[in-house]
């Protein structure tokens, strides 16, 4: 039984804060930022592959207006805004 538990055992999120300089960041900018993307196309690939979880949802508005409080979950990593 106990091995049955570990198989479904969840990875472990890396987590991170990002802290915005202003009222926002756009989605495209902030891929960017943290260095997930390395260009313009290539975050806008991310995007468009549905790669991006906002607050729970999928995020595929490239240009989504991201504001403190809201969570981001990426490769793996779970993003805070602040």
């Amino acid at each position: 039984m106990e091995s049955e538990l570990n198989e479904l055992t969840l990875p472990i999120m890396k987590k991170e804060t990002f802290t915005i300089s202003g009222e926002y960041i756009e989605l495209l900018a902030f891929l960017k930022a943290v260095g997930l993307a390395e260009t313009g196309g290539h975050a806008k690939f991310i995007v468009d592959e549905g790669e991006v979880v906002r607050n729970g949802e999928v995020e595929y508005r490239r240009r989504a207006k991201l504001i403190p409080g809201d969570e981001l979950e990426i490769d793996g990593i779970r993003f805070l805004l602040e």
